[in-house]
């Protein structure tokens, strides 16, 4: 609440259903790839200069060995739809592969030295059989060496930050482990959640601060709150997963102010549907797609706006709606020059008319 001033809160939106998916992020809107992709598509995989990833998806295996996988059976987050892999969020793990093949374990001068080998390997194949096919992969060995040589690795590393900062943002001493009940199937889900949160905001932070474009953060699931086997009832569930994300969004936005980021780094939090209005027999909340939450800080945008009006019961939108489409188009205005990209060659029809089926939501841009 200290912080209102800082971010916007749209209350009209409307995501049409009350199906459990990721359609905000990964839909029938972003022609079923990740908006990241979509980005990633128009800027290039690798940020030039930086060799950073521009599409990164976290979730809590990235800070965290122990976490659960992230679930798919709601939808994959690092689905690239028909753009193909090469526009695939990176996916970080702690302690993973992924993350140690980006780091440099020999001297540079080395590097350099097999650098040049395959340079001369490649010029040789072509002049033998005219080959153009090892012009694809002449361009991956290039992007590979860029990330090698630029330490692309360290902002992955929380270990690089101030300790003072990571404890500022974690989130794991709000909710230990043995205080969440095991009656809930969930419970794990609700342990991952408070352990990560936090961090993984952290690292978000520190990608977009490197020169990542566009990073999707997820926990698992763990805003359904039923009060069935699986989900605690709303006001256990709320301090399961509310004080959480309460602590590290205001940490994140304390953190990008204090670094003067907040016209360069653009923070959306919402969800794929909305709650009940009215609690269920069990004393729960169940999905409702008439009205979802949506919150938008930075990037340009307004500040402290409350855009659009609910009905007294918060059930529907009492003004115009706010759609997904509207969403995408507001976020994509302050990524692209939505003009130039019209009339970029090769960009594909149905990127474009993404881009252009909503309007950027009036009020804030």
């Amino acid at each position: 609440a200290k912080l209102a001033d800082k971010f916007s809160i749209v209350r009209s939106f409307v995501t049409g259903d009350a199906v459990h998916d990721i359609k905000t992020i990964v839909g029938k809107d972003t022609m079923k790839a990740n908006l990241g992709s979509l980005y990633s598509r128009m800027a290039g995989p690798l940020r030039q200069g930086s060799a950073m990833p521009t599409n990164v998806a976290l979730f809590p295996q990235a800070v965290s060995t122990t976490a659960m996988p992230v679930i798919k059976k709601f939808g994959d987050f690092t689905s690239s739809g028909e753009f193909g892999s090469t526009y695939q969020p990176f996916v970080p793990g702690a302690g993973s592969g992924a993350q140690a093949d980006m780091t440099l374990s020999m001297p540079q001068t080395r590097l350099d030295d097999r650098r040049a080998l395959l340079t001369s390997l490649d010029q040789w194949q072509r002049s033998m059989d005219g080959s153009q096919s090892i012009g694809g992969a002449s361009e991956f060995q290039s992007l590979a060496f860029d990330v090698l040589r630029r330490g692309v690795s360290d902002a992955f590393d929380l270990s690089k930050e101030d300790p003072r900062l990571i404890a500022r943002y974690d989130t794991a001493a709000l909710l230990p482990k043995n205080r969440i009940s095991k009656q809930w199937n969930n419970h794990q889900h609700y342990a991952d959640n408070a352990a990560t949160l936090g961090k993984l905001l952290l690292m978000a932070r520190r990608l977009c601060e490197r020169g990542c474009g566009f990073v999707t953060v997820t926990t698992n699931f763990v805003w359904d709150m039923h009060a069935d086997n699986n989900n605690a009832p709303c006001r256990v569930g709320m301090d399961y997963v509310g004080r959480p994300f309460d602590h590290a969004v205001s940490a994140l936005i304390e953190d990008i102010e204090a670094r003067g980021l907040s016209e360069k780094i653009m923070l959306v939090c919402c969800g794929e549907m909305g709650r009940s209005p009215r609690l269920n027999a069990t004393g729960g909340r169940d999905h409702w797609g008439g009205l979802a939450p949506l919150m938008i800080y930075g990037g340009g945008t307004k500040r402290g706006q409350v855009i659009g009006q609910s009905s007294r019961n918060g059930g529907e939108p009492a003004s115009e709606p706010i759609t997904i489409p509207d969403l995408i188009a507001t976020i994509m205005h302050t990524l692209v020059d939505v003009g130039e990209a019209r009339v970029t060659d090769g960009l594909p029809p149905g990127l474009l008319n993404v881009l252009t089926r909503g309007e950027p939501i009036r009020g804030l841009v």
